[in-house]
């Protein structure tokens, strides 16, 4: 692992991304999706905070565990419950009988317009439709954002979940993201990265 890379852990049935930054400040990650602590653990890494983009099941699944074994903070909009995280949901419309551990919030970004965690600074920005808390990271130092479900590539997220609302999720957007630089790369919940640039130009949902 070099001194400043970025690495990314997909895990769960639905294919979600957890990004793990190490520097010289030491190592922060970005969403926990199932299996990220026992990847950390193979890696011999422990976090210096953990940052969630939103409280859905598949990107906090570990997060509870994280907090606990890695001793780090953790950075979201404010705690989550079983039906913000959507296990109740699964349960209804999929027969699937899935829970996530409760997590700490030891730091809520409501209201907070950036954070500087192992020695990286990122702008926060609220971004909901997808789910009310969304949150992005914005680290302008190394030319990158983070948007959880908010933006991926060719795609926005799904804003037919509870609490979600397509209009405020595409306004979010087009206001808080596609401004950047269009040489940024953003980095999702799923799929592969991509670019402001590329998204503005040609995401059919915007």
């Amino acid at each position: 692992m070099s001194s400043d890379s970025l690495r990314v852990h997909t895990g769960g049935f639905t294919f979600t991304n957890g990004y793990l930054l190490s520097g010289q400040g030491g190592h922060v990650g970005v969403d926990a999706p199932e299996g990220f602590a026992d990847w950390l653990e193979r890696l011999g890494v422990k976090l210096e905070a953990l940052l969630l983009t939103h409280w859905h099941f598949d990107h906090v699944v570990d997060a509870a565990r994280l907090a606990r074994e890695h001793g780090c903070p953790v950075y979201a909009w404010g705690p989550s419950t079983p039906e913000s995280r959507l296990e109740l949901h699964l349960k209804q419309w999929a027969g699937l009988d899935f829970s996530v551990e409760n997590y700490p919030v030891d730091h809520c970004l409501e209201g907070v317009p950036g954070i500087t965690v192992g020695g990286r600074a990122f702008r926060v920005e609220h971004v909901p439709g997808h789910s009310p808390d969304s949150v992005i990271f914005i680290e302008a130092a190394a030319a990158r954002v983070f948007t959880g479900d908010t933006l991926m590539q060719q795609g926005i997220g799904r804003s037919d979940f509870p609490d979600g609302d397509g209009e405020l999720l595409v306004r979010g957007i087009r206001e808080k993201i596609l401004g950047l630089p269009e040489v940024w790369a953003v980095f999702s919940g799923h799929g592969r990265p991509t670019t402001i640039g590329s998204e503005r130009e040609s995401n059919p949902c915007l």
